[in-house]
């Protein structure tokens, strides 16, 4: 079963990547299912329902968040009603949304999307090793496929959830620092893993913001409201093909393409 997992898409320069490479993406890679990391869509600051729905149009069977979650407010409007949406799973028992979620194919495969927030450099929610470990008690006794997307700053603290997992899910993708890091390879016990993804949206900005008040942020150290770009885009994603019998990774390929440059080999 192969598996297409796309980054952190940021603003519209995100959307409109997704739109124009998933058409390509689909013929060349034919994925059983694909998921992306939706948190930053509307304008760099959280989802609406609007986004999430052309999402889904477009062949999206799942989305997983982050710290942004909650940053637009329409998200309380449908999380609770959104059975494809997973927003940290580690946050307190009572917040709205599901931190994870069990996606059907039109072929009727099914695979489980988990999403976890790190705590280094990040707000301080529950443990993600201890709330991962009590979610795999529920589902690996019924679902063979589960795909990991750990929302962390910290590398450490995203490799050593890789190391933790090994063996136990079909993949660990990291997300949140929107760079690509090439430490994509399959573990020891059989679990993909990439430490992070990489975004989807403007090239020429700073983690896809207008890099203008980056900059003067960084000079002056004064408040700057940031604002996502909308220049030429790039797109980040990782392909992970898993074994059916076992419901381990076989391999996983990063994806990285530009506006200027979108062809395929």
């Amino acid at each position: 079963m192969r598996i297409l997992f796309i980054g952190d898409i940021v603003g519209g320069s995100g959307r409109r990547a997704v739109k124009a490479m998933l058409p390509e993406l689909k013929k060349k890679y034919d994925p059983a299912f694909i998921v992306v990391n939706g948190e930053n869509s509307a304008g760099g600051r959280g989802i609406t329902a609007q986004i999430a729905k052309e999402l889904y149009e477009q062949g999206v069977h799942g989305i997983t968040m982050g710290n942004h979650t909650w940053d637009n407010k329409d998200i309380f409007n449908f999380i609770d009603e959104d059975d494809r949406m997973v927003r940290p799973a580690n946050y307190p028992p009572g917040t709205p949304g599901n931190g994870y979620a069990v996606l059907k194919n039109r072929d009727g495969k099914e695979l489980v999307i988990v999403n976890v927030m790190g705590r280094s450099f990040l707000p301080p929610l529950d443990c993600p090793f201890q709330t991962i470990d009590s979610i795999l008690d529920k589902l690996k006794k019924k679902h063979k496929y589960v795909f990991v997307d750990f929302h962390a700053e910290a590398t450490s603290e995203k490799i050593a959830m890789g190391w933790h997992l090994d063996g136990k899910v079909s993949a660990v993708v990291g997300t949140h620092t929107h760079v690509q890091t090439h430490d994509e390879r399959v573990l020891p016990q059989g679990t993909a893993y990439v430490t992070d993804v990489g975004m989807t949206g403007a090239r020429d900005g700073v983690l896809g913001m207008e890099r203008e008040a980056v900059l003067h942020k960084f000079r002056t150290q004064l408040p700057v409201r940031f604002t996502a770009d909308e220049g030429k885009w790039q797109f980040h994603a990782v392909v992970v093909d898993v074994d059916n019998d076992t419901g381990l990774a076989k391999r996983i390929e990063l994806i990285r393409r530009f506006e200027t440059e979108a062809v395929f080999e």
